[in-house]
């Protein structure tokens, strides 16, 4: 029963073994004349929900601008942050383009086209707060908000270790609570905090000050994150990437939502 049973086991490893193989085959003989595109739909400015509920933002305007390029049929759909990468390896969409930074640990369940943009991390605190600067010293013993599952939320942890750092599913909820005074500061983007605290309902916080991009959190940047073995979509995406740079289609959408640089420095030779 043993051998029969170890032989029984031995065939169904190779069994998921092979349906692993088959998942990360190359996509090189698909025809990707049409790509669904996964986004959260709930990081301002860079991708949310209108007063009508249609998706906005630089991440969805850079994704349609990309699949522009590429000539192919983008739809883009809606996935909670905390469940984008598995959906998109169970094949719910084609691509990532919801301002997901490309880091080591994602890089073992996904591949990424290279960055689109790359802006550094801030601190938001209460108008009338007696933080003074974003230290682990300032901040000891203060409750910080950040978004689960974002290298915001890892930096936070490993910046602050004497704060008690408190993570919400979405980031109009640690606003929220800022703003009713259930936190003492805030961390994320500085584009996100910012243009949050420039509208009225960000009118109770200001920003302390942005911060260092650890490489080992924060990555290379964001980029489009798709499927392991999809390595033709992501010579497309690559290849439009710098055709809209060049163009002049990256710095026309860039302009609508901000009035610097959200690229960042140019890649450097390693």
């Amino acid at each position: 029963m043993r051998l029969v049973h170890t032989i029984a086991l031995a065939a169904a490893v190779s069994a998921i073994l092979a349906g692993s193989a088959v998942a990360q085959e190359s996509d090189a003989g698909k025809d990707w004349s049409t790509v669904k595109i996964g986004t959260e739909g709930a990081y301002p400015p860079f991708n949310f929900l209108d007063a009508g509920g249609n998706l906005k933002g630089f991440d969805v305007d850079i994704a349609q601008a990309l699949c522009d390029h590429m000539k192919v049929k983008c739809t883009f759909v809606t996935q909670d942050w905390d469940g984008m990468i598995p959906a998109l390896k169970n094949s719910n969409f084609d691509a990532i383009a919801a301002s997901m930074s490309i880091t080591p640990e994602r890089e073992k369940q996904i591949t990424f086209s290279n960055k689109y943009y790359q802006t550094p991390p801030a601190i938001a605190v209460p108008k009338d707060s007696d933080i003074k600067e974003a230290t682990d010293t300032a901040l000891k013993g203060k409750t910080i908000g950040a978004q689960v599952s974002t290298t915001h939320a890892q930096a936070a942890q490993a910046l602050f270790p004497d704060a008690d750092i408190k993570q919400y599913p979405t980031a109009e909820e640690y606003k929220l609570d800022i703003e009713n005074g259930r936190l003492d500061a805030v961390m994320d983007d500085v584009v996100v905090l910012t243009e949050w605290v420039k509208s009225k309902e960000g009118a109770c916080c200001k920003i302390l000050g942005t911060l260092p991009a650890d490489p080992k959190i924060y990555g290379k940047g964001v980029g489009i994150g798709l499927r392991q073995g999809d390595d033709k979509l992501k010579a497309m995406f690559n290849k439009a990437i710098v055709a809209i740079r060049q163009d002049g289609t990256y710095k026309k959408i860039q302009d609508k939502y901000f009035d610097f640089d959200v690229y960042g420095a140019e890649p450097t030779a390693q």
